[in-house]
């Protein structure tokens, strides 16, 4: 069934220039330049997916996932500007699934959109099957929930997007195996879409980062360079 996707943006430019793209590769777009009539429209019929830029008059961003967090577990991708990186944090804190910064390349932005959409309807899958995969991945101190999307470290939530979900996820799934960046990609993102090697390298920072958050002594994903990275209990 063809994916329908919200675009939510005060400026008519990128929500024409994203509606194209998007319609280019099959999905169903429903565009929205005002945040309080797209918040009537998503809840009355909700979409597959939405993305919604953060800074918007009237209501922004942060506040229109809020609402839409009331009534809905809706897929929800941010654009941000590269200054909003409290905001990005606050967004994926209130249940946002992944951010993008502008400007960004529509390529990036497609396969963030079938990744977040592939990861969903497994879940969905998993949660009707009631069966192994659905089941919590314990790794030393690492415990994650694919199922809820829950990830903890020594007990502590850390909140990662979809993508850096299951970059992890596959890193953890085989402790001590070194998965390439080739290999990554093809967790992350649909095999027709190309992405830059070094968007593995800066999900792996985010991860990291994010980690010694809660742990400063947090070292569980090596480097093996050339060769990619590795996750050690």
């Amino acid at each position: 069934m063809t994916a329908n996707i919200a675009l939510v943006d005060d400026d008519r430019n990128i929500l024409t220039s994203i509606s194209i793209a998007m319609q280019a590769e099959g999905f169903v777009t429903r565009v929205y330049s005002d945040s309080e009539a797209a918040l009537s429209a998503i809840i009355e019929t909700p979409p597959d997916l939405a993305i919604f830029d953060i800074k918007m008059p009237k209501m922004d961003g942060l506040e229109l996932l809020r609402r839409v967090r009331e009534k809905s577990n809706l897929p929800v991708i941010f654009l941000t500007s590269k200054d909003e990186e409290l905001d990005e944090a606050l967004g994926l804190a209130m249940g946002a699934d992944d951010y993008i910064k502008k400007p960004f390349s529509q390529r990036l932005l497609i396969a963030r959109v079938k990744s977040i959409l592939r990861r969903t309807e497994l879940v969905k899958t998993e949660d009707a099957n009631d069966d192994e995969l659905s089941k919590p991945l314990i790794r030393g101190n690492l415990e994650m929930d694919p199922a809820r999307h829950i990830v903890q470290w020594k007990g502590k939530n850390v909140t990662l997007t979809v993508t850096e979900f299951m970059i992890l996820e596959a890193l953890a799934t085989r402790p001590g195996v070194v998965k390439s960046r080739n290999q990554l990609m093809d967790v992350a993102y649909q095999d027709d879409v190309y992405v830059d090697d070094r968007t593995i390298d800066s999900h792996i920072k985010r991860l990291r980062r994010k980690f010694r958050e809660v742990d400063q002594e947090f070292d569980a994903i090596d480097t093996l360079y050339g060769a990619g990275y590795r996750f050690s209990e």
